[in-house]
């Protein structure tokens, strides 16, 4: 096969949407199968590597850090170009029309469902009203233009319930490897090391791990919370963290540095209640650290009482969740932790879509145009 996966908002510190495409990437190459990935970036190349054919799309920068490509009929460009068997559609926004391209090519087309739209759009605007019918029609639509959407949590699955998708679930791996207990461990000076690993934005709820740790250094505990990650609410967050051991330490280049610092923290905040997945909880628990969740979202999913806690997205109850581990921290949470995120691995993730791919790209051809018609992506 020869898969196209596309996506925008990937860049130099992008997190797990960009660790998702790659890791799923190296898994096509290392099957056999053709890898194109298109992506947007400062000008329009092509890049042969050992992972696939790069193709990156000249677009407009969104933000500092992220590109978006806004003429999507630029990417399908490339698409005519590489003639892929298979597409895979990182992005709900611009990048959509591909699943029209690949209906009328008789291609394969998946929608990789990263994000619950309702919960981001309403953490965006900080409202809820009008957000779920918007985005009830939204899901409907990409329904219709996609074979298969995959989700990667029970969680995510249910934004999609009455939409008509075919919904594929497949959770995410982890790189057992680089994120191992050996790596290193917390210092032993009385101190709880928390950490928080991830992009400094409002889809993100960073601040709920701040202010879990201002609470639990109110209550008299000796913490010390390090934020890694960059992004528009730094300042916000500084000035929410006040007098508090809150530590903003920027962007951690490498993967194997990012493994350094969840291995010697004692635990992890990740406390989204909108992640439909959570990478990050994976890395940490990989890394011996326990992990403190919100008990909304993905995240929760990839927990037990073996290896965690979760409460309501509050830091008030997500800092009485830090407290029932605390008599726990040691040897034999880090071993449980380790344990859980075992069976999580990219082999599986990797093995359940090449068989979706493989599924798919022999259903293409046999599948008549849909009720889109032909359609136009120049207008």
């Amino acid at each position: 096969m020869r898969i196209a996966q596309l996506a925008n908002f990937v860049g130099p510190t992008s997190g797990g949407m960009k660790v998702v495409i790659e890791q799923l990437g190296k898994g096509y190459v290392a099957a056999g199968h053709e890898r194109i990935f298109v992506q947007p970036g400062e000008r329009d190349e092509v890049l042969e590597t050992e992972e696939g054919i790069i193709v990156r799309v000249r677009a407009p920068k969104v933000t500092e850090q992220y590109r978006m490509i806004f003429r999507p009929w630029r990417a399908l460009d490339v698409l005519d170009r590489f003639r892929p068997t298979n597409i895979e559609v990182s992005d709900k926004w611009t990048l959509s029309p591909a699943g029209r391209w690949a209906r009328k090519h008789a291609v394969g087309s998946v929608l990789f469902s990263h994000e619950r739209l309702s919960d981001m759009l309403a953490m965006w605007v900080r409202r809820s009203f009008g957000v779920e019918a918007a985005v009830g029609a939204m899901n409907r639509r990409l329904a219709k233009e996609f074979d298969s959407v995959v989700v990667t949590s029970r969680f995510a699955a249910e934004e999609f319930e009455d939409s008509g998708a075919n919904l594929e679930l497949v959770p995410l791996g982890v790189d057992l490897e680089t994120f191992h207990p050996s790596v290193g461990s917390p210092d032993d000076d009385g101190v709880l090391k928390l950490c928080y690993v991830g992009r400094l934005s409002h889809e993100k709820s960073p601040q709920l791990a701040v202010e879990t740790a201002v609470e639990l250094h109110e209550r008299g505990h000796r913490i010390r919370l390090d934020m890694y990650g960059t992004g528009p609410d730094q300042a916000e967050l500084e000035a929410a963290a006040g007098d508090a051991p809150v530590f903003f330490r920027g962007f951690v280049p490498g993967r194997e540095e990012v493994a350094k610092r969840f291995a010697s923290s004692d635990i992890s905040l990740s406390v989204c209640p909108a992640e439909t997945f959570g990478l990050a909880v994976l890395e940490a628990l990989a890394s011996g650290t326990p992990v403190v969740t919100s008990n909304r979202g993905g995240a929760q999913e990839l927990i037990d009482s073996s290896s965690g806690a979760s409460a309501d997205p509050d830091p008030v109850a997500l800092a009485d969740a830090v407290e029932t581990l605390l008599p726990r921290l040691g040897p034999d949470l880090r071993r449980a932790a380790r344990r859980r995120a075992e069976q999580y691995s990219w082999d599986r993730a990797v093995a359940k879509m090449i068989a979706l791919h493989e599924r798919l790209a022999q259903e293409a051809p046999h599948r008549r145009l849909s009720a889109f018609g032909e359609g136009t992506y120049r207008a």
